[in-house]
């Protein structure tokens, strides 16, 4: 039995679609997903009704000339047509593309081209951006207008298709510490082992419901929320983003009982008085047992990425983790710490970087697309997977961050590539060198910000304008840098590195001025 054969045997039979009919056929009548608009009227589909409009827009892209394994973009904000338009995808064995709706153009020109896209589904606000970006797509369907209502067919007419669960389901780009986006291979198996395992490490069940305002172009939507929730047959509420005067009310009215959290969320709720209300878990990074106490429900520590498809370290059965840790290895996945430098596994309590191992196409992402050597970089030879995050191991085997990739930011949920950003402010005229690191901001948790060194040619003057400018033409807004420092050298560590600590210490001062 091969490799492949072995990572196979426990989905043999099923795929994603495999599972919507299932829970269609057992629970027909059971809501799957409602949507919540912040205006207007909102919307709700069983799992029958959500199943029967899957298969129908399935129809519609099997007539447009989608098949297996073709790549079709999805460039949308949080909305149901962009959901079901996914789940229809998979349906044929095609794989969806999603996005950054803040992408700039040349990022939305590489996303496709990289990729193959060989058509789009967007909204209004992005179609003539993504026509422009795009010009080699064979169509593109809006939604909410006819070319898009067309796609809709005779989804009891669709044939069927024999299951295979290793195949791609979804490609995401994620900004890696890399100059461009990679692009993460999620699999069918992928989608079932979140449904399997994420469950019982998020405490969810078949009578709870998820609210989903983070973006679904996000692991964190599409797996740790919608295949969680799909993996039980619950309830999932969608929203177009996060809305602060919204949020109890969408909670309350929707019986919510399931979220994740970021830092702008949390202070957004912690402003608020909140009203009785049905929130049993929210998912974030580390334990803090004084925000179960203000928030009034159980905030359960989960680290993972998208490689990692579900939270590969999260609470756990038996005894709760240490206070401040991460928790520990989630059933399903291993944990190590090592020694970027020197190899050594760091079992006393030292710093390390974080690595997880699991089954390719299973409990890890397939691969990067169409890029193996940024694959092979990310696997040790033993199989582990180098997260670049930098770890410590508690005294109780539970799992405490120190701190990510200097290269790498966290804006807002939003990953950064410091080295994305400064590849662009080297095209600035008089721009000798630049390193980029997060500086502090009171809702983002960090924001990008440059240190420049200069030309002697430089105009002092217009340069910061000039760098901001470029950074805005090429790059997603919230990879902009917030500010530009003119310094006369870098902090330097060892091997002659550019010291990014001293770098982040001398943002927060100039900030703090």
């Amino acid at each position: 039995m091969t490799t492949v054969d072995t990572a196979a045997f426990p989905f043999a039979g099923q795929d994603v679609p495999w599972l919507l009919a299932g829970w269609a056929e057992r629970q027909p009548d059971k809501t799957f997903l409602i949507w919540a608009p912040h205006s207007g009227p909102g919307r709700s589909w069983t799992y029958a009704q959500f199943w029967a409009d899957v298969r129908s827009i399935a129809a519609g892209l099997a007539r447009r000339g989608v098949r297996a394994g073709d790549k079709v973009l999805l460039h949308a904000d949080n909305c149901p047509e962009g959901v079901l338009s996914w789940y229809a995808c998979a349906t044929l064995g095609a794989v969806t593309v999603t996005t950054n709706t803040r992408s700039a153009p040349d990022e939305i020109s590489y996303f496709t081209a990289k990729t193959g896209c060989v058509a789009a589904i967007t909204q209004p606000e992005y179609a003539a951006q993504v026509a422009a970006a795009a010009p080699d797509l064979k169509w593109m369907a809006v939604i909410g207008d006819a070319t898009f209502d067309a796609l809709h067919g005779d989804g009891a007419a669709l044939p069927a298709r024999e299951p295979d669960p290793l195949a791609p389901v979804g490609i995401l780009f994620t900004s890696g510490t890399t100059s461009r986006p990679k692009a993460v291979v999620h699999t069918h198996a992928n989608a079932l082992w979140a449904g399997r395992v994420a469950p019982a490490a998020l405490r969810m069940t078949a009578a709870d419901t998820y609210l989903v305002y983070l973006p679904f172009f996000h692991v964190n939507a599409q797996s740790w929320s919608i295949w969680t929730t799909l993996g039980v047959g619950g309830t999932v509420v969608l929203q177009p983003k996060f809305s602060t005067s919204r949020f109890w009310d969408v909670v309350t009215a929707h019986r919510v009982t399931h979220i994740s959290l970021i830092p702008f969320v949390l202070n957004a709720i912690l402003g608020q008085a909140a009203p009785a209300h049905t929130l049993k878990v929210g998912v974030f990074g580390a334990v803090i047992p004084e925000l179960d106490a203000a928030l009034g429900f159980s905030v359960l520590p989960a680290f993972g990425m998208t490689e990692t498809i579900t939270p590969a370290i999260t609470a756990g059965p038996g005894l709760p983790p240490a206070s401040r840790s991460m928790g520990r290895p989630t059933p399903g996945y291993e944990a190590l710490i090592v020694d970027p430098d020197t190899g050594e596994i760091c079992a006393d309590g030292r710093p390390g970087e974080l690595r997880i191992r699991g089954t390719r196409g299973v409990q890890l992402f397939a691969e990067y697309y169409d890029d193996p050597a940024a694959t092979a970089k990310g696997f040790a030879d033993d199989g582990w997977f180098r997260t670049g995050d930098i770890v410590r191991l508690g005294e109780t085997g539970d799992l405490v961050y120190c701190e990510r990739d200097s290269d790498l930011l966290k804006v807002g949920g939003e990953n950064v590539s410091a080295r994305e950003v400064e590849d662009v402010c080297r095209q600035v005229p008089g721009v000798a060198d630049v390193a980029v690191v997060g500086g502090p901001h009171p809702m983002l948790d960090e924001v990008p910000v440059a240190f420049v060194l200069v030309r002697p040619d430089a105009d002092l003057g217009a340069l910061e304008a000039a760098v901001i400018e470029r950074c805005r033409e090429s790059l997603a807004d919230f990879k902009v840098p917030r500010a530009v420092h003119v310094v006369d050298e870098f902090p330097r560590a060892t091997l002659d590195k550019v010291a990014k600590n001293k770098l982040r210490e001398q943002a927060r001062q100039l900030a703090a001025q």
